[in-house]
């Protein structure tokens, strides 16, 4: 019984250390010039397929264990969010090889801090639901939070400065998607903690 609980906490862990060797990576790009965005595609799209893996091993065991460490439905759930968090970072390193986007602006690179942070929250609260310390989880959900608010404003900002700034109708569409793309990925982040508050709620 022990061995199973084991699996579904030890596994959330891989999937959060992943969210944020992702992030990072993205980040990281973000803030230098992606002279070969293909590679970058294909490098986050690996990400990706990692936590795809990681969510299969979960939904596995699901099927087959009778006592999980916390409501079953909340372990799908927060798996599925996780993974989405994935889906979502790679979906913009694959739109910035669709566009040919070869140098972040301003507001892509605060995205990317955004996100770096967001998943270093998701990080600590994962660690901290696997040691059962729930309370201590509140904290880094209001800071995803605020961290959500942060990616909205970038949004608002950046997709203002598009139509004020930017003459060429191409360029406009292609950086007002990736804008947008990337706060779903903050939303992304913001429902991680929504569904950490369910279940500290329920088990508190």
């Amino acid at each position: 019984m022990f061995r199973k609980k084991d699996i579904f906490f030890k596994t959330l862990e891989e999937m959060a250390d992943l969210i944020v060797e992702a992030a990072e990576r993205f980040a990281s790009a973000m803030n230098g010039e992606l002279k070969n965005v293909g590679d970058f595609a294909v490098e986050m799209k690996e990400f990706e397929h990692k936590g795809d893996q990681l969510a299969h091993v979960i939904f596995t065991e699901l099927n087959k264990t009778f006592i999980t460490p916390i409501e079953r439905e909340d372990i799908l759930e927060l798996t599925s969010l996780l993974d989405d968090v994935l889906d979502g970072i790679e979906a913009n390193a694959s739109r910035f090889d669709m566009y040919q986007v070869t140098q972040p602006d301003a507001y892509i690179r605060k995205f990317g801090d955004v996100l770096r942070r967001s998943a270093l929250e998701i990080k600590s609260a994962i660690y901290l639901l696997t040691q059962k310390k729930l309370l201590a989880i509140q904290t880094h959900c209001v800071q995803l939070n605020e961290l959500e608010n942060e990616g909205d404003d970038l949004m608002r900002q950046g997709i203002k400065h598009l139509f004020q700034d930017v003459k060429d109708p191409i360029e406009l569409i292609k950086l007002k998607d990736l804008y947008e793309r990337l706060e779903q990925t903050t939303d992304s982040c913001e429902d991680v903690a929504n569904i950490l508050q369910s279940i500290i709620m329920r088990n508190s």
